[in-house]
């Protein structure tokens, strides 16, 4: 973004590219614009959360700016997309492992217990899916927004694979429905569907987590417990759009403050949870050996053998 920043848009174009790189996520005097990038990576279980569903954000809003009749743009997001990819595929496998270990130590010990042998809780895991599902799906902005349907309309940004939709690109009479509470209760409202394709955007990239979800589930499954995963609803924890400023359960029920405040530690990591995980996060230098709250991986880098010797450090090289 900085590259066309600076390379299309002359002076201005310069300063904003300044103001640009100055944020830092979690930086206290400019932290980054979208509260997503500024929150702590306490672990690896974090960093995994983020690069499937922050990372998986990312994959969606560039797959509409990919579209953009700006064509430097396009192609420039095109590039990006490929760097997403690996982004993604390191959260999901991360999950994969910590979830195969975890249903793996429940199935040997009989418990969901599993913090006494090394392994992370599954209300736990949930609880990290929780927050790093809800803080993402605040980064698509307001269910309704002038502001994307000037985009749109404009050719900046497209729909995620815009070419595959059979409408008429222009959506001038579509509608489609969308959420907001009201009087403690969800309610649905049609509108313009160029006013809401945030919401048709988040639409797509919340079908694409539940593939995930059903890919980890199903480790739970082969382990033999009826334990499983799930994606809390589309209001739980949300600070942006027509959520903002209520509390909705992981199940959709819109909640009081009482009764958010007596339900928040059992839905979202608190500081034990996560004092608990970063506790496992020890280091291991045996040959072959593995941390007590990840399954070794399938196969190697590029398909090699697991413990395939990657590196070979000699004396010489050393002195």
């Amino acid at each position: 973004m900085v590259y066309l920043l600076q390379a299309y848009f002359g002076r201005e174009g310069r300063a904003e590219a300044e103001q640009l790189l100055k944020r830092n996520s979690g930086d206290l005097d400019s932290p980054r614009i979208l509260g997503a990038f500024n929150e702590s990576t306490t672990d690896w279980l974090q960093f995994f959360m983020f690069t499937y569903f922050t990372d998986r954000d990312g994959k969606y809003q560039l797959g509409t700016l990919k579209e953009s009749a700006f064509d430097p743009l396009a192609r420039t997001c095109e590039f990006m997309l490929k760097e997403e990819a690996h982004h993604m595929f390191v959260g999901t496998t991360g999950v994969q492992r910590t979830v195969e270990r975890t249903a793996a130590v429940m199935a040997e010990h009989g418990t969901v217990d599993v913090l006494q042998y090394g392994a992370i809780p599954l209300d736990v895991i949930q609880k990290y899916l929780n927050f790093q599902f809800s803080v993402s799906m605040d980064l698509f902005g307001s269910e309704r927004s002038t502001n994307v349907a000037a985009y749109y309309t404009a050719g900046l940004k497209g729909r995620w694979q815009e070419t595959r939709r059979k409408d008429d690109h222009v959506l001038l009479d579509a509608t489609r429905e969308v959420n907001f509470v009201q009087d403690g209760e969800i309610r649905s409202e049609t509108v313009a569907m160029l006013t809401a394709l945030n919401a048709d955007l988040r639409d797509e990239y919340v079908a694409d987590c539940e593939n995930g979800i059903r890919r980890w589930n199903q480790a739970l499954e082969d382990a033999g417990r009826s334990e499983r995963l799930y994606l809390p609803h589309e209001g739980f924890n949300r600070k942006v759009g027509a959520y903002a400023g209520h509390h909705v359960s992981p199940e959709g029920q819109v909640l009081t403050d009482a009764e958010w405040g007596a339900g928040a530690d059992g839905w979202l990591p608190n500081d034990s949870d996560r004092a608990a995980v970063a506790g496992l996060m020890v280091p291991h230098y045996e040959y072959g050996e593995f941390a007590s709250w990840i399954a070794p991986p399938k196969v190697g880098i590029n398909d090699q053998p697991v413990e395939f010797d990657y590196v070979h450090l000699q004396e010489e090289a050393l002195a």
